[in-house]
């Protein structure tokens, strides 16, 4: 899969298996990039991997 690729909230809920507001709440508090088109939310591939391998490196 390509970091290039964009993400809806949905595609990430379904990744993270974590609900609309969580992924949300993650946006808002800039634990997760994401950009703005028109007035869709879209998260970056490469910024899940990152948030995932920060939840990581928290937990050892």
């Amino acid at each position: 899969m390509p970091d290039d690729q964009l993400l809806t909230v949905t595609e990430v809920m379904a990744r993270l298996r974590l609900g609309r507001s969580t992924v949300y709440d993650l946006i808002r508090s800039h634990r997760l990039t994401s950009i703005t088109i028109g007035r869709s939310r879209r998260i970056p591939v490469a910024a899940v991997r990152e948030f995932v391998a920060e939840q990581i490196a928290e937990a050892a």
